[in-house]
C-alpha cells in the first residue's frame, strides 16, 4: 500500500466516520446533559458529560463496525455505549425518561439544522469564489449522518431511544416487561439488522433522502 493509498484512506474517514462520532458523541452527552437539568448526577458521576469519544465509545459499534464499513463499502451501522441514567433520580420519573430519551434524536435534529445554515454558507462561498465542494460534500454528509441518527433512533422499538420517548403511553406492566428485557431485546435488534436490516434501511433511507432534500431546498433558499 502505497502513501496514495493511505491518504485516500484518510480522506475516505474523514469524511463519513469523523461527522459518525461528532454526532454520536453529541447524541449520548445530550442525554446526560438532560438527565442533569432533571435531577439525576449518574452520568454526571460517571464522567459522561462529555465530548470525549473515549468517554461514549463501544468498540465494537463505534470504531471496529463502522471503520469497516466504510472502508469496505459495506452498509454503515454503529452505535455508541448509552449513558446511564437512574429513573430514581429524576424529578418525574414517568415524564423523566420520555426528555432525556428524546434529548437525543432532538441533538441531532439541532445538528441537521446547524448544518443545513452551514451548507448555505459553503453554497453561497462556492458560487462567488468558484470552489467549495469539499465543504459541501462534508456537510452533505453531516447532515445525511445527523438525519438518520434522529430517525433510527426514534424508531419506536426497545432499546431504541423511540422505545422510552412512548413509554409513557404504554401500560405500566410492558413498561416494566421491557425494561426488564432490554438486554435481549437489544441483542435481537443488532441480529434482526444484520439479518434482515433492509426492512429498516427501506423506510429510513426513504424518510433521510426526503429530510436532506428539504434541508438542501431551505440551504438554497437562504443562500
Amino acid at each position: 500500500m502505497n502513501n496514495m493509498d493511505f491518504i485516500a484512506i484518510g480522506a475516505k474517514l474523514g469524511l463519513y466516520f469523523v461527522p459518525f462520532l461528532f454526532a454520536l458523541c453529541f447524541h449520548e452527552y445530550a442525554h446526560g446533559v438532560v438527565a442533569h437539568w432533571l435531577g439525576d448526577d449518574t452520568a454526571k458521576n460517571a464522567g459522561r458529560l462529555s465530548m470525549n469519544p473515549l468517554s461514549h465509545s463501544d468498540p465494537l459499534g463505534t470504531w471496529a463496525l463502522p471503520i469497516m464499513s466504510i472502508l469496505l463499502g459495506l452498509p454503515f451501522f454503529g452505535w455508541g455505549r448509552p449513558v446511564p441514567v437512574n429513573e430514581r433520580n429524576l424529578n418525574n420519573r414517568r415524564w423523566g425518561m420520555f426528555f432525556v430519551a428524546f434529548a437525543g434524536p432532538l441533538s441531532n435534529i439541532f445538528l441537521a439544522v446547524v448544518g443545513t445554515f452551514l451548507l448555505a454558507i459553503a453554497m453561497v462561498y462556492a458560487q462567488r469564489s468558484g470552489g467549495g465542494e469539499m465543504y459541501i460534500t462534508f456537510l452533505t454528509v453531516f447532515l445525511q449522518i445527523n438525519m438518520f441518527l434522529a430517525i433510527f433512533n426514534l424508531i419506536p422499538i426497545h432499546p431504541l431511544d423511540g422505545g422510552k420517548v412512548i413509554a409513557p403511553f404504554l401500560p405500566l406492566e410492558w413498561n416494566r416487561w421491557l425494561e426488564e428485557n432490554e438486554g435481549i431485546l437489544g441483542i435481537a435488534l443488532v441480529m434482526f439488522i444484520f439479518t434482515a436490516g433492509r426492512v429498516l434501511a427501506i423506510p429510513v433511507g426513504f424518510a433521510v433522502s426526503h429530510l436532506y432534500s428539504l434541508s438542501q431546498s431551505i440551504a438554497i433558499a437562504i443562500g
